[in-house]
């Protein structure tokens, strides 16, 4: 079992603690630089009160990063009220942001106090805020310029002491250009964005990840996974994880339930992380009118394997020439003349 795989996850539960921690800050686990950044940024932003804005994609953890900037802040003995404006229809969204009045609607028997309202002195967590239509926009840009707004229905104005951290997967700038997003409210959202790193991003953190999934599975569903095998790591450091977080949870937990003890090898992983069959690699190229070009054809697919034997040995040259049975020098070259990074891998979307 690889020795990263084997250690414990410790998170830090305190603000008081350096942010800079060796698993973790805040429940939010990880040790890159990237996650790193993130931490020392949620030390800094917490206590000022300003509105944050969060991009990532979907299943970085967003709500994580709003919870710790919150728990940060001298707002923490008061609630994080989250909600969703993506999962909600319009025509209720409003309800649950301001809350209405009796009678109101159809259906409103009795008055409701709406998100705003009961995080007052707290913090609103608005996530998917991209989605948000026009109109309550306009009413939540209400509420950060005049601190006030109506229930649904009501006359009466209600006051409200509210820190708002937003998250989209979107990216606002361009949807104000669209006009899709008020750009008067996305000023007003982003005082401080923090942008979450997607898990390609932060692959060194997959071992600390996959033990703090193991331990929390296997005592939520009294199990006793040992660990995982460095042959199984490498496989998941492979894997591309367009679900990001969320998708590597979901599979430890599928995994935990299913092989319920010893270790993790790479026949427990699912199919798709252990293999790929010609079908799958080539499912995406398409004939158009014009046909394809053979040489451009080979050179993306050859781009891919080096590509891919670069993450199977972190970017080791040696090891990732040996695999491809190539003399190191010739990998050097091809990695330049492809400019092929980590961060930037140039790779055509059919072969990744």
């Amino acid at each position: 079992m690889s020795d990263l795989a084997a250690r414990k996850i410790m998170p830090e539960t305190s603000c008081s603690n350096h942010p800079n921690g060796e698993q973790g800050f805040m429940g939010i686990v990880g040790k890159s630089e990237k996650i790193q950044k993130i931490f020392k940024l949620i030390a800094q932003v917490a206590d000022s009160d300003s509105n944050v804005i969060i991009y990532g994609e979907s299943g970085t953890g967003k709500e994580l990063v709003a919870r710790a900037i919150h728990n940060c802040s001298h707002r923490n003995s008061k609630p994080l009220i989250p909600i969703n404006c993506g999962a909600i229809p319009g025509n209720l969204l409003e309800s649950e942001l301001f809350g209405h009045v009796r009678g109101a609607f159809t259906g409103a028997t009795s008055a409701k106090a709406g998100k705003f309202e009961l995080a007052d002195n707290g913090t609103i967590f608005l996530d998917e805020i991209g989605d948000m239509s026009h109109d309550l926009q306009v009413k939540v840009l209400r509420v950060l310029e005049e601190r006030e707004f109506y229930r649904v229905g009501g006359s009466r104005a209600i006051n409200v002491d509210v820190r708002i951290v937003a998250a989209t997967h979107k990216d606002l700038e361009k949807a104000v250009q669209k006009g899709e997003f008020r750009e008067d409210l996305f000023y007003r959202l982003e005082v401080i964005p923090i942008h979450i790193p997607s898990l390609r991003e932060r692959r060194d953190d997959i071992p600390l990840l996959v033990n703090h999934f193991l331990k929390t599975f296997n005592e939520k569903k009294g199990k006793t996974v040992t660990g995982i095998s460095e042959e199984a790591i490498q496989i998941l450091y492979s894997y591309s994880w367009p679900g990001n977080i969320r998708e590597l949870k979901n599979m430890m937990e599928r995994i935990v339930v299913l092989k319920g003890d010893g270790e993790i090898t790479p026949e427990d992983l699912p199919d798709k992380l252990t293999h790929r069959t010609k079908d799958v690699l080539f499912s995406d190229i398409e004939f158009s009118g014009d046909g394809i070009c053979l040489n451009t054809a080979v050179s993306e697919f050859e781009k891919a394997l080096i590509y891919k034997s670069l993450e199977k040995t972190h970017w080791v040259k040696n090891r990732a020439a040996k695999l491809l049975h190539l003399n190191r020098t010739t990998l050097v070259e091809k990695i330049k003349r492809y400019k092929l990074t980590q961060e930037h891998p140039q790779i055509s979307s059919a072969f990744f």
